[in-house]
């Protein structure tokens, strides 16, 4: 039994694997020792990988040391299961390394866009097992909370339905931010399949589900993909 750690910025959620295999995820506010005995006591994993993009490892580390459990903190030296071609590896984000790899898992050999829709969005292009390069764009809420804070009139909007013109500022910020990432994410996705014809993409992250609703393209969704990227990772380092 394996288990998988993604501790992002507002949240932790844990996978437990078996033989590849996804078995259970759970989602935990913050690190919780008493929480995480409880999940150990019932799945009792064999080793552990940790991915954090808060750098805040010391209760995790100290419980497994505790238990006798290996655990491995994923970084930039850690053996990867594709090839990176990116020029400076030491900045490139752990989550993206996590979700490349859980979307290979799920996809082998195939080339892939691999999108991430969460605190802020990734592309990232996967081309015969090698990691080609991608980019950043801010996600939904830093773009809401941008236009509140750095202008002195427009208020702070919401996530929410929305017709493609608004009838009203709050309307015009929403179908203006959420359209616009909408037509942003169809236009990678027309770009790369010229280029590569029978490229997949997968969509992944907090905003993944609302997003899918909103795109014309063909789309796989994968809420879990850092989790099976960072049990592959795992797997292939042993």
């Amino acid at each position: 039994m394996n288990l998988a750690i993604d501790q992002g910025n507002s949240s932790i959620k844990m996978g437990f694997f078996d033989k590849g295999n996804l078995i259970a995820t759970y989602k935990l506010v913050f690190p919780d020792k008493k929480k995480i005995n409880e999940l150990y006591q019932i799945h009792r994993p064999n080793k552990v990988i940790l991915s954090t993009v808060t750098g805040e490892t010391k209760l995790i580390e100290q419980y497994f040391e505790s238990k006798h459990t290996p655990l491995k903190i994923l970084d930039h030296n850690t053996a990867l299961p594709f090839d990176n071609s990116y020029k400076t590896p030491e900045t490139l984000g752990l989550d993206r390394l996590a979700a490349i790899a859980g979307a290979l898992t799920l996809h082998p050999e195939e080339n892939l866009l691999v999108v991430d829709a969460g605190t802020a969005i990734t592309f990232d292009l996967v081309i015969d097992n090698t990691f080609m390069g991608g980019n950043i764009s801010p996600g939904i809420q830093m773009r809401f909370t941008a236009l509140h804070q750095l202008t002195k009139s427009l208020p702070k909007v919401e996530p929410g339905p929305s017709e493609f013109w608004g009838k009203t500022t709050a309307e015009a910020i929403r179908s203006g931010v959420q359209h616009g990432i909408a037509l942003e994410l169809d236009a990678y996705i027309e770009k790369t399949q010229k280029e590569y014809p029978n490229i997949k993409t997968i969509l992944t992250g907090g905003d993944a589900d609302f997003f899918a609703t909103y795109t014309k393209n063909i789309i796989f969704v994968h809420p879990n993909l850092v989790l099976y990227g960072l049990n592959r990772i795992l797997e292939y380092d042993a």
